[in-house]
């Protein structure tokens, strides 16, 4: 038999939200409050976001330290890394304000405000920011996520409702009194899950389109219309090679394929109309031109090769382009240097600065203020509408993108933005020499095969290759046609392969005589040394 019950209502204690239900609050809110930032930067046009002003702040700040990791791990695919990275923090730290909300709701609000302030600050202080910007796209981003948190939470938390408990039917069972209501809770977990996957699907279209729009290249139409003067001199690439191996790198690297590393997380949008080059600091005649004005001046197109310091023994962060510009001597005879100014500085949109000797650019060397690339102008990736190109010099010191002033200093007064960060302050691209063919661990049929590449020693020239194998003598091979000493050479030597596994070895010596070292060092400070070598199988 059943006790006898009341009239009053039985009350179970309603139990807090669930830790899965929080932390899947946490997470969703914290994607509806990124996907809000990106909005937001795209609706007022900023250069940046909060993400992507987060993730500027932690390559300015860590960059020393992570730039080699980065790029060893995911070469020119670096910056989105960061990005992911910075974006599963976030939903992570999303998840710990949820479950913090458990004990203190008010938690998820004041940590949405706390990162959405840090936002904010990374946003004004980027040379590309406003604090307008940064302020209408922290809020959005803030209020969003507390609104979805909210939300979300409603829907998670437990509802009391009051039930009436079945009644014996059996005939022995003599009721007594009314049967008492039962309160239990309950949580609606259709909803909750449909407004969670509602939010999560909301969050990821508005960051597509955002990102789509944004990374639109807006420069596109600009270059289309552009006509490029005709320069006054052309030192392009050799018609046609003594040789041919299949799988040997190109002369000239098509621009698709040319390597990018740089410290811009979103590629500049500069609209060239409102765009201006100055030219200041130690020099007797300061001045400023459009990018009208740099086409009208008389333009020369040279065959450069450049190199990327980071790049490894044997790697492809290094490219051979054909430049067009206005040789950068032309520049400095026009606002006339000064005595004692020892040092060109190269300042780009974006805050990055580069500096290099101010000889480099009198002693005779190709040195451009470059607008062109292989016939086109600039591509947005590339540095448009302006960029320096210096034979010899490695990027990092030299290689200025999105060229906003050229400023001439003393060597001693200051220090481009890789200097500090424990980089050489001198750069000279080190003799380098690449195999191509055959590839690492290769299987070949005994007979002959060939052994190609390419070598550059830029500003000086390449003078011979010789490969080696096994432990034989070194062998000359045979040196392609060249434009000039600023490029890199390809290079074919035929072997005759027999069985077995081999490794084969490649060095240079450039013009100066001097023959690559065969010592390994990594490209930090100032450049990797080393020969590089394939080992292959032969049937």
């Amino acid at each position: 038999m059943q006790p006898p019950t009341t009239g009053r209502p039985t009350e179970v204690p309603s139990p807090t939200i669930s830790r899965r239900a929080a932390a899947m609050s946490g997470f969703v809110a914290a994607g509806v409050a990124l996907a809000a930032g990106e909005l937001a930067a795209a609706a007022v046009d900023s250069a940046q976001s909060p993400v992507t002003a987060v993730g500027s702040e932690f390559i300015d700040r860590f960059a020393a330290r992570l730039k080699e990791l980065a790029v060893r791990l995911f070469g020119t695919n670096d910056k989105k890394a960061l990005v992911t990275g910075i974006v599963v923090v976030s939903l992570i730290l999303g998840i710990v304000l949820g479950l913090a909300a458990r004990r203190r709701w008010i938690a998820a609000p004041l940590g949405f405000a706390a990162f959405g302030a840090v936002g904010a600050w990374a946003m004004s202080t980027d040379p590309q920011g406003t604090t307008s910007d940064a302020v209408i796209c922290a809020a959005a981003a803030v209020l969003s996520g507390v609104a979805a948190f909210g939300l979300l939470w409603r829907l998670a938390r437990p509802s009391a409702i009051s039930i009436r408990p079945p009644q014996d039917p059996s005939p022995s069972a003599t009721p007594v009194g009314t049967p008492a209501r039962i309160r239990q809770t309950i949580v609606d977990r259709r909803a909750f899950l449909a407004g969670t996957a509602g939010l999560a699907v909301v969050a990821g279209s508005a960051t597509a389109w955002s990102r789509r729009v944004r990374s639109a290249d807006t420069v596109a139409a600009v270059r289309r219309s552009t006509v490029l003067p005709r320069p006054r001199r052309s030192t392009l690439p050799p018609a046609s090679q003594p040789f041919d191996a299949p799988g040997l790198t190109p002369y000239v690297t098509a621009t698709d394929d040319f390597y990018r590393i740089d410290t811009a997380l979103l590629t500049p949008q500069v609209d060239p109309a409102g765009w201006i080059l100055s030219l200041k600091g130690m020099v007797d005649s300061p001045f400023s031109i459009t990018y009208d004005e740099l086409l009208a001046m008389e333009s020369v197109e040279e065959t450069v090769t450049i190199q990327c310091v980071s790049n490894e023994v044997g790697g492809h962060l290094v490219g051979n382009a054909v430049w067009q510009g206005v040789p950068l001597s032309a520049l400095l005879d026009r606002a006339g240097v000064r005595d004692g100014a020892t040092q060109i500085v190269g300042r780009s949109v974006d805050g990055f600065t580069a500096g290099f000797p101010t000889a480099a650019a009198l002693d005779g060397r190709t040195a451009l203020v470059a607008y062109a690339m292989n016939g086109e102008p600039l591509p947005a990736d590339h540095g448009f509408p302006a960029r320096l190109v210096v034979s010899g010099l490695y990027g990092y010191v030299s290689a200025t993108k999105w060229l906003e002033s050229i400023e001439l200093t003393t060597w001693e007064d200051f220090d481009g933005y890789w200097v500090p960060r424990g980089w050489s302050k001198e750069g000279p691209i080190k003799t380098m020499s690449r195999i191509d063919v055959p590839s690492n661990d290769a299987e070949l049929v005994a007979g002959p095969q060939p052994i190609a590449g390419v070598a550059w020693a830029p500003n000086i020239g390449i003078e011979r290759i010789e490969v080696q194998v096994d432990d034989g003598g070194w062998i000359e091979a045979e040196l392609g046609r060249t434009a000039s000493d600023d490029t890199w050479v390809q290079w074919h030597l035929a072997w005759d392969a027999t069985p077995g596994r081999h490794r084969i070895q490649v060095r240079a010596t450039d013009a100066t005589g001097y023959t690559q070292t065969a010592v390994r060092a990594d490209p930090a400070p100032d450049g990797a040394t080393g020969w590089h070598f394939r080992d292959v199988t032969v049937a």
